[in-house]
């Protein structure tokens, strides 16, 4: 039985970039069989026809780069910024389950099912944590459940190695500490358990928290601290690559300054290159933006970032994706929202020049190019035959997108996750007139909440629950906030 969708205007996505009027589109199994911009395809007998007169047809969402176990530590840290990495990850590493990672990859799927991301990156805790495979399964299992397409981002993080972690597999913690090679091992276990499940809709990229690890791994690094490669770094690089190949995955990492020049010292293991997407790139210099074009090596950015050059970036022919980052401490899985932030912290940074990125580049960089970021782009990214179906119905009825003109100004200058009406993902339909059917929802965000709490219990954060600051102009602080118990070495 074939899905016939009938009288849409389809935003295709194709290299033409067509917007069709009118026009209908066939699905066959898993994929588009049909797009046909005279809107003449006919049902055959068992045809389900959706009609979509007023309604868009657009790609599903692609967030390529967002982390797990945000959605229920989110508000946690949110009032003191620069001590966030400190309060969440070792709260992370040492306080979490596996009922946690379950609960939390439910919400964390349905929050991004219900805003139209059918692809999301997951990277398994802020500082990437691979010493128990099951966490990712239980997340990737939430995903598998609602007909979502999941990447796993599990890896090594950085130095110093050992790394201390806390397990609570029998109900009470036992603190471990735990090698390069055996965070290694358990992304390997991952890897070898996920990888091409669910029809190939759960995959696994390989993750390390940085790809240079002996500098700075949340910041920038001068050129007096980032001088040579050390022969830790060397090594890192080596085992990923190693790895990489050894299952033929993709990888994803994060890098600042610094990064770039530095990785591009190891000519073998650079993780560096059209296999690999990377984060953030705060502050790398015109040298470092050579590095990425000569190697094509595409980018991801969650704005509103930190004086990350995305314009020199794309100037050079370097694939840029708008992303998340997730949603902690404040933000959301809505990547029309995050397109929209994108685009005015953009034009604020150009002299509120409002030329650049105007609406088609924004779409275009959380659609077919977040497809090329994850190496996706033969599957997803777009509506036409013999790619995937995965696709939204958005509904123009609505008073903040009327008129219904410029379908792609309105998505990108007015449109809201909430706009998304029904999600097809590989074919399936899983979000009917915003109903989700495979999962009771009420009852998975009951148990997110519940198992919320306990972590907050469990991890003594409740001094991090605040009020709004009721009055205040400028927040302050009656004593100094304290961190959670001694845990891992801290990131930078």
């Amino acid at each position: 039985m074939a899905t016939l969708f009938t009288h849409a205007t389809i935003i295709t996505m194709d290299a033409s970039r067509r917007i069709l009027e009118d026009a209908s589109l066939r699905v066959e199994a898993d994929r588009i069989t049909a797009v046909d911009p005279a809107g003449a395809l006919q049902p055959a007998p068992g045809d389900r026809v959706i009609d979509c007169r007023g309604k868009l047809l657009l790609p599903g969402l692609i967030d390529a780069h967002g982390h797990a176990g945000h959605c229920l530590i989110r508000g946690i840290g949110a009032d003191t910024s620069p001590l966030w990495m400190k309060i969440v990850t070792p709260t992370y590493w040492h306080q979490t389950t596996r009922d946690f990672w379950a609960a939390e990859g439910m919400v964390s799927g349905l929050e991004r099912l219900r805003a139209g991301v059918t692809t999301g990156v997951s990277i398994i805790s802020s500082m990437p944590r691979s010493d128990d495979p099951e966490f990712a399964v239980a997340h990737a299992h939430a995903y598998a459940q609602l007909g979502l397409r999941n990447i796993i981002c599990t890896g090594p993080a950085g130095l110093p190695w050992p790394r201390e972690v806390t397990r609570w597999e029998t109900g009470s913690p036992v603190r471990r500490s735990i090698s390069l090679t055996e965070m290694m091992d358990g992304a390997e276990a991952t890897i070898q358990t996920l990888d091409g499940q669910a029809d190939g809709r759960i995959k696994v990229y390989l993750t390390p928290f940085t790809i240079v690890p002996s500098i700075e791994t949340s910041n920038i690094s001068t050129p007096d601290q980032a001088v040579k490669l050390t022969a830790e770094d060397r090594h890192h690089a080596r085992v990923v690559r190693e790895l990489a190949r050894k299952y033929g995955v993709r990888l994803h990492s994060d890098a600042f300054a610094g990064h770039i020049r530095l990785a591009a010292q190891d000519t073998e293991n650079a993780l560096l290159g059209p296999d690999i997407h990377i984060q953030h790139c705060w502050g790398i210099s015109p040298a470092e933006i050579d590095i990425l074009a000569e190697t094509q090596t595409p980018v991801t950015h969650a704005p509103p970032g930190r004086n990350t050059p995305v314009i020199e970036m794309m100037a050079r022919g370097i694939t840029v994706a708008v992303t998340t980052d997730g949603t902690a401490p404040n933000r959301y899985f809505d990547l029309l929202q995050t397109a929209r932030l994108f685009q005015s912290v953009q034009h604020v940074l150009r002299g509120h020049d409002r030329y650049f990125f105007p609406p088609g580049k924004a779409f275009e960089m959380i659609t077919i190019d977040a497809a090329k970021v994850l190496g996706l782009d033969h599957e997803i990214g777009s509506l036409e035959v013999a790619k995937k179906a995965d696709l939204l119905v958005v509904d123009m009825g609505a008073p903040h997108l009327t008129p219904d003109w410029q379908p792609v100004h309105r998505l990108i200058a007015q449109g809201v996750g909430s706009d998304v009406r029904t999600v097809m993902v590989n074919g399936k339909l899983i979000m009917e007139d915003r109903r989700i059917t495979s999962v009771d929802e009420a009852e998975a965000l009951a148990e997110g909440n519940r198992v919320a709490r306990e972590l907050v219990t469990r991890a003594g954060l409740t001094e991090h629950l605040r009020d709004p600051g009721w009055g205040q102009l400028y927040r302050t602080f009656d004593r100094p906030v304290t961190l959670p118990g001694e845990g891992i070495d801290r990131p930078g």
